[in-house]
This record gives structure tokens, C-alpha cells and sequence, in this order.
């Protein structure tokens, strides 16, 4: 992104409270995008909410719905969604709500990070990488890849059946191809050289990706998954504690076949996306105000419905 289009999306910080991390998201970091009418997303992490939230209430009063201002503040914005540090850090290492990680497993445009987060957030593109090779077969392309990264964070998301464009995961990856390639390159060279990928160019600049599917190599994959999504597998396909390099005693989930691994980690995904997408519609309904959320979700679901045609 060139820099004076940062700079513009960076005026939204001169008239908030200070933040700790702030990053956008969406349609406006897309190199083509031409839709100026696009909203502009951001996530913001902020040490205490309540306390910014009071704060920014005396700042910028109109930002929060008429009845939710009598109540102090609230969590989601029209534009700009608010987070306790502790809380992404958190989302970003186990996927507790598999939200705020799963919007940092496509790319953003960080304006703010004074605790390195893009530095934490790679343990968060390492499992997510993981997570789509367990669903991925034997070969495949990168840019199937990365369609596999981006839809787990929709696996389970109930907007996707009525108020999503059908075409969204392939629109955000052929529109950043380039975005999720200097995000995850250097995962795929790691991988390859521990012998778990090969690959092999496919003219037109397209690359074929092998992956070993034996079991040593899902069970592989499985432990770099978070210990959330690894603890409930264990619950249901057994486990085992071994030593690891280090000599620390480690569990590890016991899977019959990378197939049986992947579907159950698919199903716990999907359990999770499910909760934390509804609980975010409904947070974002009610802190917009009733008029601007259901012309936002009429929106959607009109650019869902276009897409279908």
C-alpha cells in the first residue's frame, strides 16, 4: 500500500484515544480495489476497554449508538472494532473464539503494533497453514492453498448462507495473491524442508504443491494446531504423552489416518467459527444502532444475493 493511502487510513487514530495495536482490513487493502464507497475495517487493541471506551465516549460521542451511550460504551463499532490486548493475544496463540485470528490469517495493513504482533501472529499462520493441509489432498495449487487458509475462518459463519458473496474466499485471495504469498512462503520453505511439501512450478507462474499424507506427517501438522483445537481432539481420538526435543512432556492426539484428523479438527473449527460469527453479528447490530445495521446487512446480503445470479 503506498504510503500516502496509509497515512489517510491512519487519521482515524488522531481523533481516538491511544491504542497499543490497530490494523485494517477488508476490500480497501485489495490492490484493485475500485469500490471507493468500500467501508474501511480496523481492529483495535487497547490495554483496558472499558477505560478507553470511557474516554473516547467524551471524544467522539457520535461513534456509538443513541442508547448505547447511557451504558458507558461498547465493544463493536460501525467502523472500528475495539479489543483487549490480553483478549487477541489470546484469540491469536489457542483460536479461544477463532475471530480475531481468523482475520489475521488473510492480510492486513498494520498502522500500530507496539507489542510485535505481527511477530506473535505468526504461530497463529503456522496452525493455520497446518489446518488446510490436513484438509487438502495429495496435491494441489497454492492458490488452493490459500483459498483453504482463508475459508476457515467462514467454516461455520451463518452469514455465508445468506448475507456473504458465494465467490468471497476465491474474490480475497485471487485479489491478494501476492498479500498471502509474502505472508506464507517462508511457512512453505520451512515445511518443505522437513520434508512435508514438494514442490513444482506449472507454467503461468503457478506452483503444484505435493504434500506427504502418511501418518507421521498429519500427526505432524496436528501438533502445530493450537492447544485448544489439540486438547478437544485428544478428548475424542485419545492421546499420549511423549518427550519432546527439549526433554518437556508433551501431549500428543492420537489419529488412525490424516482424513480421521482432519475431520475432526474441521468440526471443532466449524463449532467455533459458528459461535463467535453469530456473536458477532448480533454485538454489531446492536452497537450500530438499528437503522445503520440493517442497512449494512441489507448491503451484504444484496451483494450476496448478485453473486448467486
Amino acid at each position: 500500500m503506498m504510503s500516502d493511502d496509509k497515512a489517510e487510513l491512519g487519521n482515524l487514530l488522531e481523533i481516538l484515544p491511544p491504542v497499543e495495536f490497530c490494523c485494517i482490513y477488508g476490500s480497501k487493502i485489495h490492490p484493485n480495489n475500485k469500490d471507493q464507497t468500500s467501508m474501511t475495517d480496523y481492529i483495535i487493541g487497547v490495554a483496558d476497554p472499558r477505560q478507553w471506551h470511557s474516554e473516547n465516549l467524551k471524544l467522539n460521542k457520535d461513534h456509538y449508538a443513541s442508547w448505547l451511550i447511557h451504558l458507558g460504551g461498547a465493544r463493536m463499532m460501525v467502523k472500528y472494532g475495539v479489543v483487549r490486548m490480553h483478549d487477541l493475544i489470546q484469540d491469536i496463540l489457542g483460536w479461544e473464539r477463532f475471530y480475531l485470528s481468523g482475520r489475521l490469517q488473510k492480510p492486513v495493513n498494520i498502522l500500530v503494533d507496539n507489542l510485535d504482533i505481527k511477530n506473535v501472529n505468526t504461530v497463529n499462520l503456522k496452525a493455520a497453514t497446518s489446518a488446510a493441509l490436513l484438509l487438502l489432498p495429495s496435491k494441489f495449487t497454492e492458490e488452493d492453498l490459500y483459498a483453504k487458509i482463508c475459508s476457515l475462518s467462514y467454516m461455520g459463519d451463518l452469514r455465508m448462507l445468506f448475507a456473504e458473496d458465494k465467490n468471497k474466499v476465491d474474490k480475497i485471495v485471487q485479489g491478494q495473491f501476492h498479500l498471502f504469498e509474502e505472508m506464507y512462503r517462508p511457512l512453505l520453505e520451512e515445511y518443505e524442508a522437513k520434508n512435508l511439501l514438494r514442490f513444482s512450478s506449472a507454467g503461468d507462474k503457478q506452483v503444484n504443491i505435493l504434500q506427504d499424507c502418511g501418518l507421521s506427517a498429519a500427526s505432524t501438522l496436528v501438533s502445530s494446531l493450537p492447544s485448544s483445537i489439540r486438547s478437544e481432539m485428544a478428548m475424542k481420538l485419545g492421546d499420549k504423552r511423549i518427550l519432546d526435543g527439549s526433554g518437556r512432556v508433551r501431549q500428543q492426539v492420537v489419529i488412525g489416518s490424516k482424513e480421521q484428523a482432519a475431520e475432526c479438527m474441521q468440526r471443532l473449527v466449524r463449532r467455533k467459527v459458528m459461535f463467535s460469527s453469530t456473536r458477532q453479528a448480533v454485538a454489531g447490530l446492536l452497537t450500530a444502532g438499528a437503522v445503520h445495521g440493517v442497512r449494512y446487512v441489507a448491503n451484504k446480503m444484496r451483494k450476496a444475493w448478485k453473486s448467486w445470479l
